[in-house]
């Protein structure tokens, strides 16, 4: 799977946890999940229960502890996925 195929369903997980007061159009690659769009520690499980679905992989801890900002998430996939 490409980065750009995997950046546009992530953006997709990623925008469904969105406070209300954050646009999708916030959503860049450097972007911090928790301090750049306000998505709070509960909603990272799960963008990353849903991101083990979208992508049929396997998150360990060490994983969603890395996965911190966009590109961090893209590679994380991106590596799981060429497995």
């Amino acid at each position: 799977m490409q980065e750009n195929e995997i950046q546009q369903k992530l953006f997709k997980i990623v925008n469904v946890y969105l406070p209300q007061d954050v646009s999708s159009d916030a959503i860049q690659l450097h972007s911090h999940l928790m301090q750049d769009l306000g998505i709070n520690s509960a909603h990272l499980v799960d963008i990353a229960l849903d991101v083990e679905d979208a992508f049929d992989i396997t998150l360990d801890e060490k994983d969603m502890e890395e996965m911190q900002t966009v590109t961090d998430a893209i590679k994380i996939v991106a590596l799981k996925t060429a497995l």
